[in-house]
């Protein structure tokens, strides 16, 4: 019997087992098919805004900014520690114009940009104190002008007929300033303000230098004028022209320029000496432009008060000094200046009103009374002064058109 072959064990196969898988991702989402756009007509360029449309947006934009101005002024102001002294600070004005000269390219000239700036100011101020400000008038007098670029036109500017009264008008505490001509580069002091130093006690607390430009104003032909008006300072300011151009014409000298712009507004053959700004106010021709003998003429005026102005280091100091009567005296005085290294720009003298013989000066010098050489200066100079008296420290100003 045959024997049977041996068979293998089956090996039974195992599945290994597979690490667990991840949780399997959801399938992105296919994005459905879109349709191709259907052709459309070419979109034409954005109409642009009319001349009329853009300054109506330009000028809501000025509204809002020169109104954001104003309030930050006051807060400014109110938040200050000395809100009188914030209200008028001369370096805050000084900054301004000097940034505009710096951005500005125009078309308007820097002298229009402060025009404008200077009625912002103005208005500024105003909100916070009625500023009343005397002045020698008429209205567009020089002093005037002089009045509108320091104070702008918001303040309350008010007129009157002499020097004289500007003083009495502050000293009384009828306003808080006052502005009169001390100084002209052409005809030299203005005695009238140097002589109410002498009688009151005020101070300058400021000044404004204007650049004086004398015009023919009239409303017929220059052949056809036969009389010229204007204050003795504008006729003298123009003497060499007038000599030249005008002599058939006779010289009649009133109170003001602005007067003599109503003469020649209302008198048959009359011209006047005066500036632009009464031409324009008095509807009257310009005959003749820029018709001083000096180029370069300007008049110096003080701004006067009770107050001192803080140091900018860029100061004037003037006193009225009486020193005895004797050889050597003003000598000794003015050598008090060369040593202590202080800028002496202008001295005056005056006649004592008393039977007393000697004289009053009038010196102004570089420098403010708190600087440490200028309280030397004052104390030397008192050493040997009959009288001494401080009339104020007050910044330099630029002269202005």
């Amino acid at each position: 019997m045959a024997k049977k072959k041996a068979t293998k064990p089956v090996k039974k196969k195992v599945a290994k087992k597979r690490a667990p898988a991840a949780s399997p991702r959801k399938p992105a989402k296919l994005a459905k098919p879109t349709k191709p756009p259907k052709p459309t007509k070419p979109r034409s360029a954005p109409v642009p805004a009319t001349p009329d449309q853009q300054l109506a947006a330009i000028d809501q934009e000025l509204v809002v900014l020169l109104n954001r101005r104003v309030e930050t002024f006051l807060q400014k102001v109110s938040q200050s520690e000395s809100p009188q002294e914030a209200l008028f600070d001369v370096q805050d004005d000084v900054k301004l114009w000097t940034m505009l000269e710096g951005v500005n390219d125009g078309p308007l000239s820097t002298v229009e940009l402060k025009s404008v700036f200077r009625s912002v100011l103005s208005a500024g101020r105003q909100r916070v104190k009625n500023t009343r400000v005397a002045y020698l008038g008429p209205a567009y007098s020089f002093t005037h002008l002089a009045a509108i670029n320091r104070f702008g036109e918001s303040a309350d500017l008010v007129p009157v007929s002499t020097i004289a009264t500007v003083f009495e008008e502050v000293n009384r505490g009828h306003v808080h300033y006052g502005l009169v001509p001390i100084e002209n580069s052409t005809d030299g002091r203005i005695v009238d303000t140097l002589d109410m130093f002498t009688r009151l006690p005020l101070r300058i607390c400021g000044e404004i230098q204007l650049h004086v430009h004398h015009n023919l104003l009239a409303r017929c032909d220059r052949s056809e004028i036969t009389e010229i008006y204007s204050k003795p300072q504008a006729l003298s300011q123009c003497r060499d022209w007038l000599a030249k151009n005008m002599s058939h014409a006779r010289l009649i000298e009133v109170t003001s320029t602005s007067t003599a712009a109503q003469l020649a507004r209302d008198k048959p053959g009359a011209a006047a000496v005066a500036s632009q700004q009464a031409a324009v106010q008095y509807g009257i021709q310009i005959v003749a432009e820029c018709i001083e003998d000096n180029r370069n003429n300007m008049t110096r005026f003080a701004i006067i008060g009770d107050s001192i102005a803080e140091p900018t280091e860029h100061d004037r100091t003037a006193i009225l000094l009486q020193i005895p009567h004797k050889s050597g005296a003003l000598s000794d005085a003015l050598q008090v200046f060369k040593k202590c290294k202080v800028n002496l720009t202008w001295i005056e003298s005056f006649p004592l009103r008393s039977p007393e013989i000697g004289y009053l000066f009038f010196l102004d010098f570089e420098g403010h009374m708190a600087d440490a050489k200028i309280k030397r200066t004052l104390k030397e100079l008192e050493t040997m002064a009959d009288r001494l008296e401080i009339l104020g420290s007050y910044p330099r100003s630029e002269p202005l058109n």
